[in-house]
């Protein structure tokens, strides 16, 4: 049916669909689209992609401006955004969270990417944490549905009057001190989402420290799709989680709390009992090494 639900979520919104899907339910009046284009080496491509062309409807969400709060000397590169300042921008792009009044249906968000879900995810994620569990990532994003032949337009939606209210899951979300008296736990799993040659240390482009967090495992965010973006499988999923099924307490990170969370939406994929999301990462972590902070 181009849905993906979580193994054992069944009844709930998938957090997968499909092209095919979004485009035959593309005008239904409780579905908004949200265009999560960015990329690291260029801040300003995703709203220059978004200008060239867009998913009819979608509004951009841009990963520094939107779904990260300005960084500061600790908290590491992309801090979460404050919930009622996202929550007013969720609004403005018409995404209602169905609260304010007993007739009002929560909004349907459907994120998508050109970035195998790296910024579709997180978008994906920051509203689940901020108790809006109605949305779904694009499967195959920006690339399918192009591929697709699906219908593009340059129109920008005028901006709209949604009712946002946010409700934030602290349980979600962990922080450096919650992480240093965590790592050594034997009912505590970390896990390292970046690619190998920067959990090595072989390899770090952005962060000043190359490295890991001691103890921590490494699952590449980007085994969660295949080549082409596509997500794989829940089974795959769950297969890839296998050795990790019956941790108690599972904290996940990557550089700066972003490609994480492809993880997350992996993991959720794979049935697993929520695991939290170590906000600041290793651009958080690798902060407290810095000499400027030794005696």
């Amino acid at each position: 049916m181009g849905l993906h639900s979580g193994a054992s979520h069944p009844s709930l919104t998938p957090a997968v669909v499909s092209s095919a899907w979004l485009h035959e339910n593309l005008d239904r009046p409780d579905i908004a689209i949200a265009d999560c284009r960015f990329a690291l080496e260029d801040p300003q491509l995703g709203k220059r992609q978004y200008q060239a062309g867009h998913i009819p409807g979608a509004v951009h969400f841009d990963l520094n401006d939107d779904l990260s709060a300005p960084p500061q000397r600790y908290g590491g590169r992309h801090p979460l955004p404050a919930p009622d300042a996202f929550a007013r921008t969720l609004a403005v792009a018409g995404i209602s969270s169905g609260v304010s009044s007993a007739a009002e249906q929560p909004t349907w968000v459907i994120a998508y990417d050109d970035s195998r879900c790296a910024f579709a995810a997180r978008f994906w994620w920051l509203l689940r944490y901020l108790g809006h569990t109605r949305v779904s990532v694009l499967d195959g994003g920006w690339r399918r549905w192009q591929a697709a032949g699906y219908p593009l337009t340059t129109e920008v939606p005028t901006p709209k009057s949604g009712t946002f209210v946010p409700h934030p899951q602290p349980e979600m979300v962990v922080d450096y001190e919650w992480v240093q008296s965590r790592q050594t736990s034997p009912e505590s799993v970390l896990i390292d989402s970046r690619t190998g040659d920067r959990y090595r240390g072989d390899y770090e482009p952005i962060d000043p420290i190359a490295g890991h967090i001691p103890g921590a495992l490494n699952y590449p965010w980007l085994d969660v799709t295949d080549d082409q973006g596509q997500v794989r499988s829940p089974e795959a999923q769950a297969n890839r989680w296998s050795q990790v099924r019956s941790a108690d307490d599972v904290i996940v990170y990557c550089g700066s709390g972003v490609t994480a969370c492809v993880n997350l939406l992996s993991m959720y994929l794979a049935g697993l009992p929520q695991s939290r999301l170590y906000a600041g990462s290793w651009s958080d972590w690798c902060s407290y090494m810095d000499p400027r902070d030794r005696p």
